[in-house]
């Protein structure tokens, strides 16, 4: 949101264009000053943008002439189902709409049948594919060791180029803070980006990055799409995507701009199909990096300690605890019971086990009937 807010802010200053960013994370009393300042343009997340037609009055949507949903597959895939619905209930029916996505969606095929005859529709046949300035490779490891690895690939890098720009992708905001603290505390300065720091933050530790204070940023998918940061050399894929799309978005961050750049995946034991998957549909078959292993084993003892240390120090922060408060205001927010919704995670999990626990009995009933050892 702010970077598209930067580049209207530079396209409008010789017209006088005013606009406003309103997002979650930063003070809905300001936000609320510059909508009632009546901005030609609002650039804006659903979320927030729908709790303030909710709260106040002292703005409208009325004169709206133009609704752009960016990430449109995202806006329309249920999750935020409540509040574009406040949103578009505000707006006014002669308007134009313009929906952009990177992957066609049944929902996205729904909303072509529906509209009217004149919808303008442009959908690109290219394949899912990777630039040709971008080398792509893995590094094949066990699990409990990955870690080791990719302090060493990053080491590695920085001995050969100190001032490139390196972006490490993992899966949960918790994997993501673990290793920006594990990875501070053995020497590399790094910045951290997921959905379990605020906005003001997130803003910050963008800043350091772009200005190559800090080399390193860590980051969840929050940030595989939509940032714009020309200069990075070397993507890592601590955790592989579970699609060959996220890959895309992923790698894509490095070798923008007709510029070189490289990417590498540290894959387990547990992964081999699922990059065999993506290398089938980006058609390019992922090169073996070179780790040294003694290296490795030089140093693992110590990113282990480092990685328990930071564990500790991050389960005192309660960091899971704000994690479920977060997620309950999520579901309030969204009309939703969070007790209720808990009960029946739990009813299914239970259900679950019950189905696994009958199969299991069923498989030993029949290997006794025919004289095998199940546990063989």
């Amino acid at each position: 949101a702010y970077q598209i807010a930067d580049q209207f802010a530079v396209i409008g200053k010789p017209k006088n264009l005013r606009h406003c960013v309103v997002t979650g994370g930063m003070e809905m009393i300001v936000q609320a000053r510059e909508l009632s300042n009546k901005p030609h343009i609002v650039v804006a997340t659903p979320g927030r943008l729908a709790d303030h037609l909710e709260s106040c009055d002292t703005f409208s949507l009325k004169r709206i002439k133009f609704l752009v949903l960016d990430e449109a597959d995202r806006l329309l895939g249920g999750k935020f189902d409540k509040q574009i619905t406040t949103i578009f209930n505000a707006l006014p029916k002669e308007r134009q709409t313009l929906l952009f996505s990177a992957t066609m969606t049944d929902t996205l095929e729904k909303v072509k049948m529906i509209t009217k005859k004149n919808t303008f529709v442009y959908e690109s046949t290219a394949e899912v594919k990777t630039v040709d300035e971008l080398e792509q490779f893995y590094v094949l490891c066990p699990y409990n060791v990955k870690d080791g690895y990719l302090v060493e690939i990053v080491r590695n890098f920085r001995e050969k180029d100190e001032k490139g720009l390196i972006m490490i992708f993992t899966d949960t905001c918790k994997n993501c803070q673990l290793l920006h603290m594990t990875l501070n505390e053995v020497g590399f300065d790094t910045v951290s980006l997921h959905a379990m720091i605020s906005q003001r933050q997130r803003l910050a530790g963008l800043a350091k990055f772009k200005s190559h204070v800090s080399k390193i940023l860590i980051a969840t998918d929050v940030a595989s799409r939509g940032l714009d940061i020309p200069a990075v050399s070397l993507v890592i894929n601590h955790i592989i995507p579970n699609n060959a799309t996220d890959y895309v978005h992923r790698v894509g961050r490095t070798a923008r701009a007709g510029r070189q750049g490289r990417a590498v995946s540290i894959v387990t034991q547990h992964d081999i199909k699922l990059v065999k998957a993506i290398e089938q549909k980006i058609n390019i078959q992922l090169k073996e990096y070179d780790v040294s292993g003694l290296h490795v084993a030089k140093i693992l003892t110590q990113v282990h300690v480092t990685k328990r240390e930071a564990q500790i120090k991050l389960d005192e922060t309660d960091f899971d605890e704000r994690r479920l408060i977060n997620k309950r205001k999520k579901l309030i927010n969204e009309g939703k019971d969070p007790d209720k919704v808990e009960q029946e995670i739990k009813r299914k999990r239970k259900e679950k086990n019950r189905q696994r626990y009958e199969r299991k009995n069923l498989i030993n009933k029949n290997c006794d009937k025919i004289g095998i050892n199940s546990e063989q």
